[in-house]
This record gives structure tokens, sequence and C-alpha cells, in this order.
């Protein structure tokens, strides 16, 4: 480590962990959701900070401090004094699109420095995929000393990405997923968020229904029995807390919710078993980067999103 480099986190968390583990280079750790609200290609203007800021109030009020917020940027105004720079994001959608993000804002502000990405994800022995702040400090010392140096087209990858996802046709995010990069999990992650969308036949995305499954396979004593589940329960999505509490709220009139627990109505039987399209009633009008997802559907057949028609089912 005597490198004089800067490590961008995902979060707190992970700058705690790594300062724990004597990590002594600068850090700056990102505290931001791309995956949800809008976004504009340039990440790097006030215009961007004030359309995330008043997202983050109006949908989860939260209030953002706008100094700190950019006082953790200024680390990037003097890079100069960097060998190199290190990311340190996770297999999951959040982390992903904030990855995007973050190579954006590099690129953008004219960061030339070598970029090194250490993601967690599988770990050889263990049955399920790994945060970096659940890596024990031999594998997550390991995962640094492994770290991959992001090439060119990786670098271009990122940014065409980050362009399709702050634009209005997500479908031209597929060929993206048979593309070969060094960004392993992203081919997962594109694909998890192409079913964000509502089903065409159900009007319920994937997370939807897996939380609607949870409900009716599983002995459920609240709401907040249901967001445990729904967090440890939820793929390549890496939803917070915040998230998936919001997405269970809007799920509702699918439940039944009395002293002995919560279980699933008619209306959420017929909505998995896809007798009607539920999009319109559940509506969950999030924005992901340029697009209203109640604005497309997702069709199985033809494998992509189409444009919505509410006029019937």
């Amino acid at each position: 480590m005597s490198k004089n480099c800067l490590h961008i986190t995902n979060g707190n968390n992970l700058t705690d962990y790594l300062r724990d583990l004597d990590f002594k280079e600068d850090i700056l750790t990102w505290q931001e959701m791309l995956c949800e609200g809008p976004t504009i290609p340039a990440i790097n203007s006030r215009a961007f900070l004030k359309l995330r800021v008043d997202f983050l109030k109006e949908f989860y009020e939260i209030e953002v401090n706008t100094r700190e917020i950019l006082t953790e940027l200024s680390k990037l105004d003097d890079t100069d004094k960097y060998t190199e720079i290190n990311l340190w994001f996770e297999y999951d959608l959040f982390c992903h699109i904030n990855l995007l993000g973050v190579i954006n804002l590099l690129h953008q502000k004219n960061v030339n420095k070598p970029l090194y990405l250490i993601c967690s994800g599988r770990v050889e022995g263990e049955k399920r995929l790994k945060a970096l702040n659940e890596l024990n400090p031999k594998q997550l010392k390991s995962h640094y000393k492994e770290r991959i140096l992001l090439t060119k087209e990786d670098i271009d990858i990122a940014i065409a990405l980050w362009r399709t996802y702050c634009g209005k046709d997500h479908n031209i995010l597929k060929p993206y997923i048979v593309k070969n990069s060094s960004f392993k999990y992203m081919s997962n992650c594109l694909k998890a968020h192409l079913e964000r969308f509502p089903y065409q036949k159900s009007g319920l995305s994937v997370i939807e229904a897996n939380i609607l499954t949870i409900v009716k396979d599983n002995f459920i004593k609240s709401k907040n029995h249901l967001l445990g589940y729904s967090l440890n329960y939820q793929g390549y999505y890496g939803f917070g807390d915040i998230q998936l509490a919001r997405i269970i709220d809007k799920l509702d009139l699918f439940f039944t919710e009395d002293e002995e627990g919560i279980t699933l109505n008619r209306k959420g039987h017929k909505a998995l078993l896809g007798q009607n399209n539920f999009a319109k009633e559940i509506n969950n009008n999030m924005v992901y980067g340029g697009v209203n997802r109640l604005g497309f559907q997702f069709n199985i057949k033809q494998n992509k999103l189409i444009k919505t028609i509410f006029n019937g089912n």
C-alpha cells in the first residue's frame, strides 16, 4: 500500500472497515443511490446535484447536506498527487449504477489516472454472494491484491451505459448484457434493471412478484418481518431498507394484515397468476435515470421493454 492512491468506497461502512484495516490513503465515500430517481449525463454539474437533492427529499424525505457532499467530492479537484484510483463497489445493481456514475464523474472532470476495480460477489467456499463489508479481513485484502485494472474499453462501456441509463430508451442497454468487459456482474445487473419494469401480463416487476411470493410461501408476522425477508432474498438488486419498504407499501393492495400476520388476498393471488395487469393500481411511479417505470412494461416473449398502453387488461 505504498503507492499514493485514492480509494472511492460505496459507503461509510466500508470506509470505516478500511480504516480499521489500516488503509491510510485518502478515501472518498460515495453516498448515493443512482439506481433510483432522475439522472442526467452531466453528473459533474450543479443541475445534477439539484435534481438528486429534490428527488431524495420528495421520495424518501432525506435532507441532503450539499456542503458535505461537495466537500467530499472536492477530493477529486487535485488528483495529480494520486498514482491510481481504486473503486470499491459490489456485485449488485445498486452499486453498479453508482459505479457508472463515479466513472463518468471522473471522466467529466478529466481525471486521467489508472482505475482499479475491487468488486465483491462470489467468494470461494461461500454459498451466497457477499458484500465487501461482509468479507473477513483476509478476504478483503485478497480482493484488494487481485484488483482489476480497467481498460479504455471498460471505461468507454461505462460512459456509454451511463448515457443510455440517463436516456429515454433502456432497450439500448440490451446488447451490453452479452458484451465482455471487466465488469463481471454487469450482465446480471442490466438484466435485473430491465426486470424492474412491470411485466406486461401481471403488472408486477420481478422484485414485486418476489415479495408477493415470500408472503404466499412463508408465515409473515408484519411488514417489518417481510422487509427482513425481502432484504435477504433480493438477488442482484442490493436495495436498502428504505427502498424495499417503499415497494412493500406500494403492494398494500395485495395483502390482508391482521393480528395473525400478513397473507395474500384475492388480488395478490391473481397478480401472481398473471390474471390481471395491476401496474396502474400499484402506481409505482419511480424514475430510473431518464425513464419513468410506468411508461414501459417488460414483454417476456420479445425480451424487451415496450411502451405502456393502459386500456384494460
